[in-house]
């Protein structure tokens, strides 16, 4: 298994997802502001791995902070400004404050423990956060092979694999499973500008494990479901609203409407800490605008002329009428998605 994020005693590391796959580097945050930077840069990316990291990061704070010669009044107020230093990072994927939430609870549960103990709760919460990620993608990868028929070859966008988590992966989960099943032949890997995820981390992916596939670029997608056969299409996301509307990486709209269109069964993989019961639809998922350097250079080469302007959301919202199904680790759901969300998820 790939291995995404660690807990270290030097401090918190991480493959260095810029330099994929060109380069398999390691580094090591060895304060939260580090952790905090990283999340932000896309060192480390996917909205359960940055959940994770998160956690890891508070806990690394935590450890590097905490004396004995300070009181509760000095260790509270830290703890609170990185929170909320960590949730500025990324605002779109919902996993990353579910997990600051988390430690969040334990932290204020335990203040009263003495600070030996206090710290020792916060990095077993934060195994526990990582350990219990990777058993959720497992199941997800079990739940959504089901759904696959033999012989299948199936498409896919960005990475939600396991590099966009603590391991095993949400959509590339479901794929590595039902390969192991014999169910798939091929897969098709969107190349997903402006950041090049398929290309550079799916694609690198799917090489480790063997599993058969091409790339192709974006717009080649409903090309590919019109002449090739597209047996259904597995995506992940960063966050599910309380009707089933889901927040992907930019592009993903876009597949779903072409999905609908070639009548090509379209499910999105995701634990159940993705979904945000506190927004009733996708209109009110914040999108995230990243810099215009992303779109108009590749790899820091400009590739249009440097005076323009462009634009880059992160993100785009699918409707949850374009979704066939919800794979997660407590079940499948199938639509009507409020009343099946509901049911499951609460």
């Amino acid at each position: 298994m790939v291995k995404t994020i660690e807990w270290t005693n030097e401090g918190v590391r991480m493959i260095n997802q810029l330099l994929l796959p060109n380069c398999e580097e390691y580094v090591i945050a060895k304060d939260y502001q580090e952790v905090a930077d990283a999340i932000k840069r896309m060192v480390i990316r996917g909205a359960p791995a940055i959940g994770v990291a998160a956690a890891m990061g508070i806990a690394l704070g935590l450890k590097n902070y905490i004396d004995n010669n300070l009181s509760k009044d000095d260790i509270v107020p830290f703890f609170e400004r990185m929170c909320n230093d960590l949730l500025k990072t990324r605002p779109t994927a919902v996993n990353l404050r579910w997990a600051v939430d988390e430690m969040k609870k334990i932290f204020y549960d335990s203040l009263n423990l003495g600070h030996a103990k206090l710290k020792e709760v916060v990095i077993e919460k934060a195994l526990f956060i990582y350990k219990q990620d990777i058993a959720i993608n497992e199941m997800i990868g079990k739940n959504g092979a089901t759904l696959i028929n033999k012989k299948s070859k199936v498409m896919t966008h960005c990475n939600a694999g396991a590099l966009a988590t603590a391991g095993y992966g949400t959509a590339v989960g479901v794929i590595r499973k039902a390969f192991e099943d014999g169910k798939i032949d091929l897969v098709y890997v969107n190349e997903t500008r402006p950041y090049l995820q398929g290309a550079r981390l799916t694609a690198w992916e799917l090489m480790k494990y063997k599993i058969p596939f091409y790339l192709i670029t974006d717009n080649m997608a409903g090309y590919i479901m019109k002449k090739e056969k597209v047996d259904c299409i597995i995506v992940g996301a960063d966050r599910i609203a309380a009707n089933g509307d889901t927040a992907n990486k930019i592009g993903t709209y876009s597949l779903a409407v072409l999905a609908h269109y070639h009548k090509i069964p379209f499910y999105i993989a995701a634990p159940s800490s993705t979904f945000d019961l506190s927004i009733k639809c996708g209109d009110d998922i914040p999108i995230e605008y990243r810099s215009e350097d992303e779109v108009k250079k590749i790899f820091d080469k400009l590739i249009a002329p440097a005076q323009i302007k462009a634009l880059h959301p992160a993100f785009d919202v699918t409707p949850n009428k374009l979704i066939s199904a919800i794979i997660t680790e407590k079940g499948i759901l199938y639509k009507p998605f409020t009343t099946s969300i509901n049911k499951l998820i609460k």
